[in-house]
């Protein structure tokens, strides 16, 4: 299997890692009016079929027991089911982050979710396997949250400033209606309970998302271990496995308030969108492959390459300011959380990245 020898080559399989994970969801744009749940079955396809093409390529280059079919064929049954529970986790978590994106924004669900996996799984990783200087390695993974905090307020002013002028707009058409305590009782209720329930379910997300890289990890140790490349592929079985319940039961049940979703309407999408779930999981396969080789590389760990995985947040970010220009129309102010947002990005990642040296 190809694995790198040198660090300069391990910092940059880490940070494809994040360019992949931080812009596999530009394929859900190319998929306008395709519901999440539909998507999600082509994705995860995409995500299994991602992890063959490397297995069969990078990880069979050389022959040895680390390699993709021996390691498989040579592993043993508690390492398998590491990584599976890995895979399981990791999709429940990403579906819950959807979710709560669709109900509570993103000013709530990436500060909450994407934050506490941060913080969760650098430390349990780094317990796992301490490599790398502590004080860059943590004081760097709090500047990379910090920086996910500042975007969520970026992207909650915007929305804030943008809703001002149709407020003002609607004031005027309300104003012979019936206003105060009488007239919003009526909302309150609900609002408040779905804002619970965004809450709920971004820390849940958090906390899955955090626990599932240790289980990778713990895959990859001991007498009976998998190697890179086949732990990534047994991890997108856990994914699929775990697609069917999961996803199915998100059909039938939706968070977000939306319609149920008959497994009929899946036959129903366009050719473009059912390509952009296969793209998706494509391009978060390799994603994970190279974060998952960087992590076994020496002294790497997977402490540090997670924590540079999830600067993906800061790569999502990178697109929608640019490319997609969700920031055009904003206020001043808003501008200025974004440079502060890509500088605490930038210090944090360079911390994270030099961690190893020291």
């Amino acid at each position: 299997m190809f694995q790198p020898q040198t660090y300069l080559l391990a910092l940059l399989f880490m940070i494809t890692s994040m360019l992949c994970w931080g812009s596999w969801g530009n394929t859900v744009k190319l998929a306008r009016g395709w519901r999440f749940q539909l998507l999600y079955w082509d994705y995860t396809w995409g995500l299994v079929l991602g992890m063959l093409f490397w297995g069969f390529t990078l990880g069979s280059i050389h022959s040895g027991p680390a390699s993709f079919l021996p390691a498989l064929a040579s592993a043993d049954r508690s390492h398998w089911l590491w990584a599976l529970a890995g895979g399981a986790l990791f999709n429940v978590a990403n579906l819950l982050l959807v979710a709560a994106i669709e109900i509570a924004g993103l000013a709530v669900a990436f500060p909450i979710g994407i934050g506490l996996a941060l913080v969760v799984g650098v430390l349990l990783d780094y317990l796992l396997k301490p490599q790398g200087n502590p004080l860059l390695l943590f004081g760097g993974v709090a500047l990379v949250a910090a920086a996910i905090v500042l975007d969520a307020l970026a992207y909650r002013r915007r929305d804030v400033a943008a809703a001002q002028p149709r407020a003002s707009a609607a004031a005027g058409a309300e104003s012979g209606m019936v206003s105060g305590p009488a007239a919003s009782a009526g909302h309150a209720g609900p609002a408040a309970a779905l804002a619970r329930r965004g809450l709920l379910i971004s820390l849940a997300c958090g906390i899955l998302m955090g626990l599932f890289y240790p289980l990778v990890g713990k895959s990859m140790l001991g007498p009976g271990r998998l190697g890179p490349y086949a732990v990534a592929f047994v991890f997108s079985l856990g994914v699929l496995l775990s697609t069917f319940p999961a996803n199915g039961w998100l059909m039938r049940y939706p968070l977000d308030g939306n319609s149920p979703l008959a497994p009929r309407e899946y036959w129903h999408g366009r050719a473009g969108a059912h390509l952009a779930g296969l793209c998706g999981g494509f391009i978060w396969a390799t994603g994970g492959v190279f974060n998952f080789v960087a992590a076994h590389a020496h002294l790497i760990g997977p402490a540090v390459s997670y924590a540079i995985g999830q600067g993906a947040t800061m790569i999502a970010a990178i697109w929608g300011v640019f490319i997609w220009r969700e920031f055009a129309a904003a206020p001043r102010r808003v501008t200025r959380l974004l440079f502060w947002m890509f500088a605490c990005f930038l210090v944090g990642l360079g911390a994270v990245a030099v961690a190893p040296l020291f």
